[in-house]
């Protein structure tokens, strides 16, 4: 968003730019011949930030904590006691590492569409979230295997208490559902909502930029018929923002949610 801002000449006409421009980001610098794009310093410093507060809060921890050590323990209450414990039960204290990491990522990676001069969600580059989702694949089959054993299969497949004959249309169902469409959707949802929200973001900044003419630096023979549309959007620049925080925030915690609603099935089938 940053580039198409600054192409565009203040005042210019309003348009929307193609998809291309908005999320095919061009490489920065090139490490071994591999070109460095700011998707990959996005990941970089979302893992480092996280890293660095998880340090700094857990290094050395105080009977009566320091800012950094409340902030610490808030989010990994939140999520061991909010999110693991009350849909895994007892066992989710075990999750709670993971499913931590899964959500300190996936916020990180969805604040940088709202950071000043960077603007842009890594998690809206489809890969991201697909790795994350097939990641979440891989720990809530391993999951039911170490629980269950091999029968985390056949209770995938054969849902107890159904009568027999619908395990024909069932079965298939269920397989596609656990195994496909669970990552699929995952997947979707996260790559989804962070695509709208950075066009939402994108249009919203246009809109001001063309539309919003200060006096004294209107181009002579401008059209101000727009001009209500831009002080609209500049009035509106900082809601969006603040909402598309929330949507940041929200993602990351439905990620988290699913992921532990998953895991709870593989831990005790009757979830």
């Amino acid at each position: 968003m940053n580039l198409v801002l600054a192409a565009e000449p203040y005042g210019a006409d309003f348009k929307v730019p193609p998809a291309g421009e908005i999320f095919n980001l061009p490489p920065l610098f090139e490490i071994a011949g591999v070109g460095v794009t700011r998707v990959y310093l996005i990941i970089f410093f979302s893992v480092l930030f996280a890293s660095i507060l998880m340090l700094l809060a857990f290094n050395n921890p105080k009977v009566i904590p320091g800012k950094l050590q409340s902030i610490g323990e808030s989010i990994v209450e939140f999520v061991r006691d909010g999110i693991a414990v009350d849909i895994i039960g007892p066992e989710g204290k075990k999750f709670a590492p993971f499913l931590t990491t899964i959500f300190l990522f996936v916020l990180f990676n969805n604040m940088f569409k709202i950071i000043p001069f960077v603007n842009f969600p890594s998690t809206s580059r489809i890969a991201i979230p697909l790795i994350l989702a097939l990641i979440t694949l891989v720990v809530f089959v391993g999951t039911g295997i170490k629980y269950q054993g091999l029968s985390y299969f056949k209770e995938v497949a054969f849902p107890p208490g159904v009568p027999k004959p619908v395990y024909i249309l069932l079965t298939p169902i269920e397989l596609v559902s656990t195994f496909i469409l669970r990552p699929l959707t995952l997947t979707v949802r996260l790559f989804a909502n962070m695509v709208a929200g950075h066009i939402l973001l994108t249009i919203v900044f246009l809109a001001t930029h063309a539309f919003f003419r200060l006096p004294g630096i209107i181009p002579e023979g401008s059209n101000l018929a727009g001009l209500p549309v831009g002080i609209l959007t500049l009035a509106l620049g900082p809601i969006t923002v603040a909402f598309e925080g929330f949507v940041s925030f929200l993602q990351a915690y439905i990620f988290a949610i699913l992921a532990a609603v998953y895991l709870a099935g593989a831990v005790e089938p009757e979830h």
